[in-house]
């Protein structure tokens, strides 16, 4: 039980690299993404599960499947990932509104 709640922390990490890192004009968009793909695989991990115990009769696979995509995760952020650090969007200079007088336009 232990193992299993500090593998759910360290999957909520991924909460937290997302929020550091994404701009902050964007921050809404990131986490969208993030959830999007978060919630593609939370669809096709109980499908490919179902198929590995269909076709081998066995829960042994599917937990040599979970197993391995933990480690692809864990590579990811050992090697894919490289430093952490927020990405900045350089934004034009913004004019302000331009604001007319309103009594010269109408005389």
């Amino acid at each position: 039980m232990a193992l299993a709640f500090f593998g759910k922390g360290v999957g909520a990490l991924g909460w937290a690299v997302v929020s550091d890192t994404s701009p902050k004009q964007i921050a809404g968009l990131s986490g969208g993404l993030f959830n999007t793909f978060g919630n593609l695989a939370s669809i096709t991990t109980p499908i490919v599960i179902g198929y590995i115990i269909s076709t081998t009769g066995s829960f042994k696979w599917a937990l040599v499947f979970v197993g391995a995509n933990a480690l692809v995760a864990v590579f990811s952020y050992l090697v894919i990932v490289g430093p952490i650090k927020r990405v900045v969007l350089k934004e034009p200079p913004s004019k302000g509104p331009e604001l007319t007088n309103l009594t010269e336009a109408h005389s």
